[in-house]
């Protein structure tokens, strides 16, 4: 038997998705607060958590995208 997500189910999962990926640009932004306060802040890391957060960004307007397709 072949079962096929229905219209819902598809928004609902990418709802999950944009959900877990706001977790992680939280998570991310609080990295960042936290090596800019630290003493001798590192850069690099900077750098580094930054670049992730742009990553984090993007996929989530490639989901808003989908989403807005299945919403449609």
């Amino acid at each position: 038997m072949t079962y096929e997500l229905t219209n819902q189910e598809k928004i609902d999962i990418v709802n999950q998705h944009l959900k877990n990926l706001e977790y992680s640009a939280f998570n991310l932004s609080l990295s960042v607060l936290e090596e800019q306060a630290a003493a001798t802040p590192n850069t690099e890391n900077i750098a580094s958590l930054n670049a992730q957060l742009s990553e984090v960004n993007a996929k989530k307007t490639a989901l808003l995208a989908e989403l807005s397709e299945l919403q449609a």
